[in-house]
Order: C-alpha cells, then structure tokens, then sequence
C-alpha cells in the first residue's frame, strides 16, 4: 500500500476542488455526487488460490466524480478492501453493497463515497478474494488477501489488468486514476491496508488504519494461550461466498495445518505478521484504536506502532476508551474534519498543515480529549518496579527499583474468575490471584505505551496459563466498554456526511457515549503460557515444580492514574472470557527476587517517585475475606461460550 509513482499526471488543477477554509485550502463539493459514474471491475491478481487452473479477480466497486472525467482530469482514490461487504456489512448499521438489476454498483457502504467524491476523489470498494464477486480463496491475512488490494493499487497505477466482467476478455483501463490512493478500513479492513503497505507498493500514499491487525498470530494468541477457541480456517468459512467454499477446501486446510492450536508459531503466521516488514512501508499512517479493544487486543497496535516509529513513518494516532469501535461513531465531527484534511494533504498535496498537527488525540474521559506532540510523549521511559511480598499472602506491593532479595507469592488458576473479578477483589486475599498496589498517589502517574513483567515461575501441572493486568484503583466514569456496543450507544436521530442518491443515503443514526461508573479500572493486560516462556515461542510441557522465567508483554495504552487513586498489578491464571483455560489447573509459585516489571511512566522513575512519595504511604486493603466495595459487576463472556469463529467480533 505504498505506491511510489510511475509517471503520473498530477491531478489536473487541484484548485477546481480547492477552497480557502480553516485548514488553509482544501477539496470542497463543487462534483455531482448524483452524476458520479459508478462501475465493476475485476482485477487479475496473478494468483490462483482455488486451483482451477485460471489466475483469481477480484471484483473492485469504483463511484468517482463525472467532472473531473469530462475535463480529462485524473483522480487520487480513497479505497477500501474488505471480506465483509456481502456477508456482514460495514459500519454502525452493517451496510452492504447493492447492486441493480443489471449487476451495476448502487449502494457503497459508508460515508466515504457521498462525503469525498463531491470533493474530487473516486473510491473504490475491493471484495477480497473469495468474497462477494470476487474469485479464489480467503486465506486470512495471507498472500490472497494482501494480493488482492495490491492488485488493484497496481491497476489504478497502470501496472496491472483489470476486466469489464468477471469471466470476459474486455480490459477495463483506469486512465482517470492519477495513481495516488490512500487505504481506510476498520478491523479485517484495517488489517488488509496494513499488510498492503507493509509490502512497499508503488502509489500507496497513506494508510487509515482503524482496530486493525500488525500480526495474525496476536490476534488469535498471546504468547502461545490461545484468545479462542476457534482458527482462521472458522473465520475463512464464515465470509467466503458459497461458490468459493465449493472450491477452497485445500485452503481450508491449509489454514488449519499451518495455525496449530497449541499456540505455537510457525511459518504460516510468520508469512501475516505485517510489523516485521515495517521497513518497507513508504505510505504515511493514521491509526485509530480503542484502547478497551478485546477482539483487536492493543498490542496489535502497539508493536505496529513502534515499527513504524523505528523506521521514521510519518504518523498520527487516535486513542479512545471504547472498544472495537471506529471514530466515526465516537467522535464523528472531528474525525470526518481530520480525515478530509489527512486525505487532502497526502492524496492532494495540499499544504494544510495536517502533518504539522499534535501526533496523538487521546481520550481521557468520555468525550474528553487532550493532544501530544508526539506520542508515547517525550520522558516516557521503561521503569522497572519490584513486586514485593507483602505481609498477608496475595496482597503485595509495588515499589520502585530492583526485585526484593527474597519473597515468593502463590495461587490457583481458577478459569471462572476473570480481570474484573481480580480487580474488585484487589485488596482481598483470594485463592487464585496474587494483587501487588502502591499506597494511594500524592501525583497524577501516567502510563503510555506496552510494558512487560517478567515473572519466574513454577506449576504444580505441565500446563498453565498466566494474566497480567494494569488497574487503577479509584472511582471514576468510563466507557462501558464491556456493553454490547462497547461505548457507544446508537441514538434515533440522523446526521448527514456528504450527498446521498435514493440508493445511496449519506445520513447516519447518531450516537453518544455509553458511560458508566466503576470502583477500579483494568487499563493494560498481557497473557501467556507459561510452556511458551522461550521468544521461538515453541511450547514445552512444564515439568513440575520447576522454575521457568518469562516475560509476559502488557498491551500498549495510555491511562492517567490520578492522585489519590493506587495503581495495581495483577497476576493471576486464566482471565475468563480473553483466553482459553489450560488442560489443567495448576497451582503457581512466583519468586518475587526474580520478577519484576517494566513499566511505560512519562517522566519515568522521578515521576513515580513523587507519585508513591507525595502520597499516604497506606494500601488501605480490606481486611482479608471482607466484602469489596464495587461498582455493579461487570463481566466478559464465560470462557467456555468463546466463539468458534470471531468473524462477527473481527468486523
């Protein structure tokens, strides 16, 4: 998704779709979105993934401006590519593509065509192979997926052939592309953009990617425990069309042999792993993310993030305390105004400034936002705390510095119990968790970015599954992330976003925050199996009762612990509802001399140095067995219900 150029004929006079504005110049609606010229066309992508002996096309949906056209004007292009446009829909209301009678595209799901193409730019919504119109096999971030947006960028740039119809020999040529496109999607088409530009494609100028994915094996594992309890050859047959599951059972399988249930990696994952190719990407990155996302977990993000940060990307973030919710529906007058002025400069080459912005938009409280110059902000460092025995077993505590010279902690996985459960009972010694806290903070502490914490540890069984989580100890209002809806709540009324047609309406139901109020707040969360303790991540068999080490990675975020509130991390066994339970149910001893955990604090140690400093000094724990005070209790989905297939989470 990085299409450099070959030579392109820069978009005719920008300024017919310029006009001065707040943002300095930018595109205005001066096309006909009524009289735009709507079109199919299906792309060779060289591939043949259902083995039928012809090369795959897919099927690419293009609405673009008629003045431009006429004028003989070239046009950037704003494309998304998605598995989703026939079996699950897009957005808030779960739009699909239609079509007449006659096959021709109608409706194109999302604001994007009736708000961008009156301001001079087509766009082209791509049906992954093995979807919708389109031919070949799903293969879940592989090869299939990847080629067949890259094939259609390369089309767009001349480098590629494209058909009028999906079995004819009529070549459909894309003269009215000047070669630029920029690629937006949420989730599955948030993931496809960033495997797309992870490849270096000549002409991708710039990637928006909402919950998207960096790396396969996280979505489905974290350090060898498995999310779910079902693989990508579940999610391959829930999107597939019905005439590519006739014909994609080889690539089925494929899927199953090369993403092996015991959480192991393999070449398979290696090939959908998208940060690892950081270095190639060339197109500049907006990422959008929830940061109570439990389907697209944080560290997807995260590591991408910090890739393209390692090789100088030019970037921008958004940050929100909802779940796998796209900005659109959380704060949709400022994204659509940042998204226009993103998709201007970049695909425009208009001189708005954008880039010059602060880095990272982040929500505080609902509806609350601050900015950084950079993000994670400048004197952010990795902090080592020490995990430290305290005088009841289970409540221990957090202090700056090295590991204690001595101290153990035990526990009991208990797969019914999950992070909220941990959280509300931070400050009772229970069977199956060990709560380390500071005492309550004299100073705001600031967390942004992953962490780690290294524990060594030894089981009772040959199998266990260990939790981390980051809580913030106090009362406050959130997002009800954990709802239906995961923060938001979809109102009656409707909002407009660009032109509609009658079988294209630009108006969306509205929305507002979902807030409610909560005792303690789970903000960061790594998991592991223990068997999976060496980096190769090729899991053993424990041996009991001796000691492994490993680092479980916390999730990135940002979360402001606030004065007079405590900071706790949790360790405990399998976190219901967020991973699959081990074989076994063991007990775990933790030595605290060798374990400890390195935390993102801006301002590092003299920050939390002054935090612990200016505080009470005081846990004020319940007495062990007494009842904690929470707020109304708030729960995931039971281990044993996790989805087969997280193909309707995944959207």
């Amino acid at each position: 998704m990085v299409l450099a150029a070959l030579v392109f004929v820069l978009l005719a006079p920008v300024a017919a779709h310029a006009r001065p504005g707040p943002h300095d110049t930018g595109s205005q609606p001066v096309d006909s979105y009524a009289n735009a010229i709507r079109q199919s066309v299906w792309v060779d992508t060289g591939l043949d993934s259902d083995h039928d002996g012809k090369t795959d096309r897919v099927a690419a949906d293009i609405v673009r401006p008629s003045e431009p056209a006429a004028a003989g004007q070239q046009v950037p292009v704003i494309m998304d590519a998605s598995p989703y446009y026939s079996c699950c829909g897009r957005g808030n209301e779960s739009q699909l593509k239609t079509y007449d009678s006659s096959g021709n595209p109608v409706a194109f799901p999302l604001y994007y065509d009736n708000y961008f193409v009156p301001r001079g730019y087509a766009v082209v919504l791509v049906d992954l192979a093995g979807t919708n119109r389109s031919d070949g096999c799903v293969d879940v971030g592989g090869a299939s997926d990847i080629t067949s947006a890259k094939a259609v960028i390369d089309w767009l740039g001349g480098r590629a052939t494209a058909y009028t119809t999906r079995t004819g020999t009529t070549t459909a040529q894309a003269g009215w592309s000047n070669g630029s496109v920029g690629m937006i999607g949420k989730s599955w088409d948030g993931t496809v953009a960033n495997g797309v530009a992870a490849t270096g494609v000549q002409g991708l100028k710039t990637i928006v990617d909402i919950s998207g994915i960096s790396s396969w094996y996280d979505y489905y594992f974290a350090q060898g425990a498995a999310l779910y309890d079902g693989g990508p050859d579940d999610l391959a047959g829930a999107v597939e069309s019905s005439g590519a599951q006739s014909k994609c059972s080889a690539e089925q399988q494929a899927l199953r042999d090369g993403a092996p249930r015991n959480g192991d990696w393999t070449s398979a994952w290696q090939d959908r792993d998208y940060y690892a190719n950081a270095s190639k990407v060339k197109a500049s990155v907006f990422v959008a993310q929830g940061m109570q996302d439990l389907n697209v977990r944080t560290k997807n993000f995260g590591q991408w993030w910090d890739a393209l940060a390692a090789n100088g990307v030019q970037r921008k973030i958004w940050l929100s305390q909802t779940g796998h919710v796209d900005p659109f529906d959380y704060r949709r007058s400022d994204w659509v105004d940042t998204l226009h002025q993103w998709f201007d400069h970049y695909l425009m080459n208009v001189d708005n400034g954008v880039q010059n912005q602060p880095m990272a938009d982040i929500e505080r409280t609902p509806d609350h936002w601050t900015t950084d110059a950079v993000w994670p902000p400048a004197g952010t460092t990795a902090t080592q705390v020490a995990l430290n025995a305290g005088a009841t077993a289970g409540l221990g505590s957090l202090s700056a510095g090295a590991p204690p010279a001595t101290g153990t902690e035990r526990y009991t996985d208990n797969p019914a119990h999950s992070e909220d459960d941990w959280a509300a009972q931070a400050d009772q010694a229970t069977a199956d968790k060990v709560a380390f806290t500071t005492g309550v903070l004299g100073s705001d502490l600031r967390l942004s970015g992953g962490g780690s914490v290294t524990l060594t540890a030894t089981s009772s069984t040959t199998s266990a599954h260990l939790s981390a989580v980051l809580v913030d100890l106090g009362p406050a209002t959130i997002r009800d992330y954990e709802a239906g809806a995961e923060g938001i709540t979809t109102l009656g009324t409707r909002s407009c976003w660009g032109d509609s047609t009658s079988g294209d309406s630009a108006c969306y139901l509205d929305t507002a925050a979902d807030t409610e109020s909560v005792q303690q707040t789970v903000f960061s969360r790594g998991w592991a199996d223990l068997g999976h303790y060496d980096p190769s991540l090729k899991g053993v068999s424990l041996t009991p009762g001796k000691a492994y080490r490993i680092t479980i990675q916390l999730a990135s975020t940002d979360h402001v612990v606030p004065a007079g509130h405590r900071l706790a991390l949790i360790v405990a066994g399998t976190d219901n509802g967020l991973i699959v339970a081990p074989s076994t149910k063991p007990t775990i001893s933790l030595d605290l001399s060798r374990s400890s955990a390195d935390l993102p604090l801006v301002g590092g140690l003299p920050a939390l140095a002054h935090a612990l400093k200016g505080g009470s000094g005081h846990h004020r724990a319940a007495a062990p067995g007494a009842p904690a005070a929470t707020a109304p209790a708030r729960g995931h989905t039971p281990t044993a219900n996790l989805p087969a297939s997280p193909a309707a989470r995944l959207g």
